[in-house]
């Protein structure tokens, strides 16, 4: 890999003008959040029960007695036999960091289509200790953008990512929630595609390094990620 190297003096001027451009970003994402937060909200009006760890489980279930809700849609239709890797790659990143979140009133779980049978023996493959439940029974998969009919599933093309575009079967999003003290529900946010970056840590981290991401001569964007007890050791 050649790359471009000078005496540190030289590299100390490049990495402060850098570092300007880095705070600016910063700020301009604070920004952004702020904007997020200030969204309005959509009460959620159906009743949506899963299949979960405890038996059914409702949406005002999965808050346990927190106020805030966090879904990550994890792709796993219910003929697969196994998860997303991509989305397990993901769930590698975010489920060691629930707890924290618990602290701040903040309650994440992951919904798939598969049967809840097929999610737990998955979760306990892949040593994850988060909940997970089942949406097979609901329309919430549907309603929330990331699953979608016979028909646009055949045609290749659906409203996803607030779009309409190319899709596959199952699709990945993040949706959150609240819940007021009466007990009703607002939708607040929902992102998809490459609005799950952020979600993945091992990706910021390899943002910093000298080659990247390093999925250019890919046939596709993380044609080399793997279940995590599948790469080559």
């Amino acid at each position: 890999m050649k790359h471009q190297v000078v005496p540190h003096e030289e590299w100390l001027v490049a990495r402060k003008r850098l570092l300007a451009k880095e705070k600016e970003f910063t700020r301009l994402r604070d920004r952004l959040s702020e904007e997020r937060r200030e969204l309005p909200w959509a009460r959620v009006e159906k009743t949506y029960v899963f299949d979960g760890p405890g038996g059914k489980e409702s949406l005002s279930d999965l808050f346990a007695d927190r106020s805030q809700l966090v879904v990550y849609h994890f792709m796993f239709d219910p003929s697969w036999e196994e998860g997303c890797k991509s989305c397990s790659f993901w769930a590698d990143n975010y489920g060691g960091a629930i707890m924290h979140l618990n602290q701040r009133d903040v309650a994440m779980v992951t919904v798939s289509k598969a049967p809840f049978a097929k999610l737990e023996a998955f979760r306990k493959r892949m040593g994850w200790t988060f909940k997970w439940v089942s949406s097979s029974a609901t329309d919430f998969n549907r309603d929330y953008g990331v699953s979608f009919t016979p028909d646009e599933r055949e045609s290749g093309q659906a409203f996803y990512n607030y779009r309409l575009g190319r899709i596959g079967g199952e699709m990945p999003g993040l949706s959150v929630f609240y819940k007021d003290g009466s007990g009703a529900i607002f939708h607040t946010y929902s992102c998809y595609a490459r609005g799950l970056d952020m979600f993945n840590s091992a990706y910021q981290l390899l943002d910093l390094v000298p080659k990247g991401r390093d999925e250019a001569d890919l046939p596709y964007t993380m044609a080399w990620v793997r279940h995590r007890d599948r790469y080559d050791r």
